[in-house]
């Protein structure tokens, strides 16, 4: 069964496709899923040129490999976007 949080564990181990896949499949089922939207964009690179960009924010994304990180930076786009 594929699920964020199986998503998100192939993400944080380095399998990126594996990961994209089950994103893609989550948004098949669930196309408004936010969550799956922005793994796949994430993955993709499909991303849109910010100004303003957090430049610690963004190193701690490429840099994050615990899940206790990727909550991290989950919580901190929660707060930033609300």
């Amino acid at each position: 069964m594929n699920t964020l949080t199986l998503g998100s564990i192939f993400e944080l181990q380095g399998h990126k496709e594996e990961a994209l896949e089950i994103y893609k499949e989550i948004l098949k089922k669930d196309p408004e899923n936010s969550e799956a939207k922005i793994g796949i964009r994430r993955l993709s690179g499909v991303r849109k040129k910010y100004s303003g960009v957090n430049e610690k924010m963004k190193s701690f994304f490429i840099n994050m490999d615990t899940q206790e990180e990727f909550r991290e930076f989950e919580r901190w786009l929660i707060r930033k976007w609300k």
